[in-house]
């Protein structure tokens, strides 16, 4: 049997911790598929003391992960501190100089440092390794490396982040507020005590800038990358979708065009028939479109101690095998500038909720702003308060604005966005109109 491969572990966190514990139950069965032993030989993390309810006796302890990362007793590099600079790229770097393959859960450090990562590791013959960066448990790192290197791939879209579709689900299904809702995965544990990298759809374009990389040949350019995220949704909102036959998701998209890349995080109204509506809870799900291969759908945990773990030692395995290959599959000197599609060419419909004023022609002057940008209006309907009975008349209290939802039929995004900038400075609304993609994703849609 082959030397070990010996491992060094900075962050012993929910995937630190798990990523131990995957070891004490199947190290006979990893080593066993490594055709080698794989030892942990050392950890860091902040505080020696804390309980973390795995052993980590018998490991060389560094208080300092970069020492960690240079020490001549490891091999790999394991990187589980998260965020984009800091310890955690001096760590990789310094890992990366000396020779050692690097593994890494870090989405915002590859989002933002990617390129030039891949360089060194490239320069030095190494592995740079990142499965549990995107999607946790789902193999989408591997499949576009591996699986679908021959094919063309033209679009890739999906659910990213568990946070965010955690509470649209608790919305939807146990008709919370946002508010309630966002408590509630607070109290699980699912959004951190300041949720505003998730809600705000950041985690998610990290994410995306990643699979854009792999998916187009690309640099990755995260700055580059339409964000928005679900602060605004209401239960109005949710309401709205459900009587549609729609559900509201945030969708991470990118999308190959003649122009450029489009790609876009954004709340999106999909069909409660589509495969992607099915996915609730705390569950990521990743569709990608390809030119052989036609359109894949990989559905699994998205996040979570376990199965991140288990994404990380899938490619603890590739290096034990001695499988090192380009981090982003073309090589880093080969990748094609970022070049970045109109994202007001977009065609489709659209939600547009508007709290209206009760002024004389305010309906007719909304109507007109639509009318001046070729914006056609399907449907215009007052929403009833959750607090109206079925059956009973609309009735708003004087001086109180009413919820009015506009759908439109197909038209540009920058035609939409255009109308609802004039009908907010015109002053027949009393709050910035909510305005949500409506996605049809049939078989020849084009998200």
């Amino acid at each position: 049997m082959q030397k070990p491969l010996t491992l060094g572990i900075a962050g012993l966190g929910n995937v630190g911790t798990g990523l131990l514990e995957l070891f004490r139950v199947h190290k006979d069965r990893i080593d066993a598929r490594a055709g080698r032993p794989i030892v942990i030989v050392g950890v860091s993390a902040r505080s020696r003391d804390k309980s973390r309810g795995v052993d980590t006796a018998g490991l060389k302890w560094f208080d300092d992960p970069v020492a960690l990362a240079k020490d001549p007793s490891i091999d790999v590099f394991v990187e589980l501190i998260g965020g984009s600079d800091g310890i955690a790229k001096a760590a990789v770097e310094a890992a990366l100089h000396a020779g050692k393959h690097v593994v890494t859960a870090n989405k915002a450090l590859l989002a933002k440092h990617g390129v030039a990562l891949a360089k060194l590791a490239e320069e030095k013959g190494v592995a740079l390794d990142f499965e549990a960066a995107v999607a946790g448990g789902i193999p989408v790192i591997k499949t576009l490396r591996e699986s679908l290197a021959a094919n063309e791939v033209r679009r890739v879209y999906g659910i990213l982040n568990g946070t965010c579709n955690y509470i649209l689900s608790s919305m939807t299904d146990q008709d919370r507020s946002f508010a309630e809702a966002l408590k509630e995965a607070q109290d699980l544990g699912y959004a951190e005590a300041d949720p505003t990298f998730d809600i705000g759809g950041f985690d998610t374009a990290h994410k995306l800038a990643i699979l854009a990389s792999l998916a187009f040949g690309t640099e990755i350019d995260f700055e580059q990358i339409y964000v928005e995220g679900i602060q605004s949704i209401t239960e109005a909102d949710i309401d709205a979708a459900n009587d549609m036959g729609y559900c509201i998701k945030l969708l991470g998209v990118a999308t190959r065009t003649d122009t450029g890349i489009e790609a876009r995080v954004n709340p999106a109204m999909v069909p409660e028939e589509s495969a992607i509506a099915e996915v609730w809870g705390a569950t990521n799900a990743v569709a990608l479109d390809a030119d052989f291969c036609s359109s894949l759908l990989l559905i699994g945990p998205g996040a979570g101690g376990r199965a991140t773990a288990s994404s990380v030692v899938s490619d603890i395995l590739d290096i034990a095998r001695g499988i090192v290959m380009p981090p982003l599959v073309t090589p880093a000197k080969s990748l094609k500038p970022y070049r970045k599609a109109k994202l007001g060419a977009h065609h489709g419909a659209y939600y547009v909720r508007l709290s209206v004023y009760d002024q004389p022609g305010a309906m007719a002057a909304i109507a007109k702003r639509m009318g001046d940008r070729n914006v056609s209006i399907e449907s215009i309907v007052q929403r009833r308060p959750r607090s109206t009975p079925p059956g009973m008349p609309v009735r708003q209290k004087p001086g109180t604005p009413a919820v009015v939802v506009i759908i439109t039929h197909e038209t540009t995004e920058e035609a939409i966005r255009e109308a609802v900038d004039a009908i907010e400075k015109d002053g027949k609304v009393s709050e910035r109109p909510q305005v949500i993609r409506i996605e049809k994703l049939g078989e020849d849609e084009v998200i």
